[in-house]
């Protein structure tokens, strides 16, 4: 297994570099003073995320698709592989791309990182969980997953990734590290992103009705995007090769939430109710144990405090548009 020093200087490639984590990875590493070598397609990735580093010397952007072979020059120390849509509409937007980048993508990284003598960090998700029959999820539940329902594109490339990453590590012996992410929000993320928290502040903000789906009694925890990139960064220089769970394990309605976001934003927004989509999840909620063993990891940032700061970035972006 290669040996990185924590100090030295690194050379580090993000796929999906534009997207909502991907971007605040690049920060990360960038303030550390490292070389991060950005690539996107841009399919759901936003290049207004990257453009304050644009200007550092230490950064570079290809637009690439990781799904079609492409080359890297010179040495990569790192390749942490975020790239594929993320929010149920995108997803259900782009099927098929959102399984080739699970699968090919996922294997033309591999391949680079073989290439390269690269640590390997996957984004996997919660999702591979599916609709759980147990909570919290433990790492050692092998989950309840529908592999022909609509959301099986992204749980099941997500599914799909971690084998084909397991099989590299012990086939070739490459190092690899594999986060399971669960619900995680802050900056960037878009006001059109399809998850509940930009729907919910971006329709009270501008004061439209909040859409609940169902009754609103599912459950879902909610992790500040610092805090999960925290224990990213941990995570990359651990010698665990198996999934962790990172989120927060502060399980709540999504009836709850949308009151605290209608207080928090002073909205007087009704809230309408639509049917629930199909495979929608009832229960989510990590157990986070094996992170605080293994990372000494968990997260720190209070929810109110986490919404607070997003919805500054929303106010932001509301007023932005408006301007245009």
């Amino acid at each position: 297994m290669k040996k990185i020093s924590k100090t030295k200087p690194k050379t580090v490639l993000i796929a999906g570099a534009a997207g909502f984590i991907g971007s605040h990875l690049s920060d990360l590493f960038i303030e550390k003073g490292d070389r991060v070598i950005a690539v996107d397609n841009l399919l759901t990735g936003n290049i207004k995320n990257l453009r304050h580093l644009v200007s550092d010397k230490n950064f570079s952007f290809q637009k690439n698709d990781i799904s079609k072979p492409f080359r890297i020059a010179g040495p990569v120390d790192f390749i942490l592989n975020f790239a594929s849509p993320a929010s149920p509409p995108d997803y259900l937007k782009y099927p098929i791309q959102t399984l080739e980048v699970g699968s090919l993508g996922t294997r033309n990284l591999l391949e680079l990182a073989r290439e390269k003598k690269s640590i390997f960090l996957h984004a996997s998700t919660s999702e591979v969980y599916g609709d759980p029959e147990v909570s919290p999820q433990k790492e050692s539940y092998w989950g309840h997953v529908s592999s022909v329902g609509v959301r099986s594109v992204y749980d099941e490339a997500k599914r799909f990734s971690e084998a084909m990453i397991m099989a590299y590590h012990r086939t070739y012996r490459l190092d690899t590290k594999m986060v399971r992410i669960f619900n995680t929000y802050g900056r960037r993320m878009r006001p059109q992103d399809g998850r509940v928290i930009p729907n919910f502040m971006t329709q009270a903000l501008l004061g439209k009705p909040l859409t609940i789906y169902g009754k609103g009694q599912q459950t879902r925890s909610y992790c500040y995007v610092d805090d999960l990139v925290s224990g990213i960064h941990t995570l990359l220089f651990s010698n665990f090769h198996l999934p962790v769970n990172l989120g927060n394990p502060n399980e709540m309605t999504v009836m709850d939430l949308a009151k605290m976001i209608l207080k928090r934003t002073g909205s007087r927004s009704k809230i309408v109710y639509r049917p629930l989509p199909a495979d929608d999840p009832k229960q989510r909620c990590p157990d986070i144990a094996l992170a605080q063993k293994v990372l000494g990891w968990k997260p720190q940032v209070p929810l109110q405090e986490g919404l607070g700061y997003t919805l500054d970035y929303f106010r932001e972006e509301i007023l932005r548009n408006k301007l245009r």
